[in-house]
């Protein structure tokens, strides 16, 4: 006991000793020095720059939405998500992989229109072939494109009506702030669309299982529990990943 009381008392010494020589050092860290101006800028082109960089990070801080609405992302992770529920799985799979899936299958689904965009407006502008206006005009045409052709008349009606203008005899005469909500609506529609179909075969198989279950009296069983392990074997004997997939990329062609 002694002993033991002699080693912390040396320690303790020691720890002390140490903390003096640390305090007896002097540490002379850098001065640094910041200084900003502000004041107008004295050339026209400083000030372009400027709002084109101001211009460039609010398009950068934009473009997880950007993509998102304006491309297949929207359908595919609303019917992944229905299919989800209906399944009754809570956190299998996780989210993380769901998303990551739907961002690799619109890169897939996408890939045509991207190919446009960087042909008719990326690489003519990096070659100084056309101007900022003109690459922008270019890259919005393919992205047109796609979304008149995922985009149904009535929704493109409804908007026209709440916008109170005249209505447009062809499809370049729509407005493009008419057609992205139009073409959003639409997306939700037949994502709501698929997942109802996908949740009837196991919405029947929840309903088997409970009937049978009341009819055997164990009506304090959940059901969802016995038939969880139905659905997951209807699913994958159906091969649904393979069939879910592919319907989803047939519905964008």
């Amino acid at each position: 006991m002694k002993n033991n009381i002699l080693v912390l008392f040396l320690l303790l010494i020691m720890l002390l000793s140490f903390v003096r020589v640390g305090e007896a050092q002097e540490f002379n860290l850098p001065e640094f020095s910041f200084e900003m101006n502000t004041g107008e800028a004295q050339e026209g082109e400083d000030l372009v720059l400027s709002l084109r960089i101001l211009i460039l990070l609010t398009v950068l801080s934009l473009a997880p939405a950007i993509i998102i609405l304006f491309t297949s992302f929207t359908r595919i992770i609303i019917v992944f998500g229905i299919l989800k529920r209906a399944l009754a799985l809570q956190n299998m799979p996780p989210n993380q992989v769901l998303i990551g899936i739907a961002i690799f299958l619109t890169i897939f689904i996408m890939a045509p229109v991207w190919q446009g965009v960087d042909q008719q407006a990326i690489q003519p502008y990096l070659n100084e072939e056309i101007a900022m206006d003109t690459a922008f005009d270019n890259a919005v045409q393919p992205m047109r494109g796609f979304m008149l052709d995922q985009v149904d008349e009535r929704s493109l009606t409804l908007f026209v009506n709440l916008a109170e203008i005249e209505r447009p005899e062809t499809a370049a005469d729509i407005p493009t702030h008419i057609l992205i909500p139009a073409f959003l609506l639409n997306e939700l529609k037949i994502a709501f669309q698929i997942g109802f179909l996908l949740y009837i075969p196991f919405l029947m198989i929840d309903m088997i299982v409970a009937s049978i279950l009341m009819s055997m009296g164990m009506m304090m069983l959940p059901p969802v529990i016995i038939s969880l392990p139905f659905k997951i074997l209807l699913f994958v004997l159906a091969d649904g990943w393979h069939l879910l997939l592919a319907s989803m990329v047939e519905t964008f062609n």
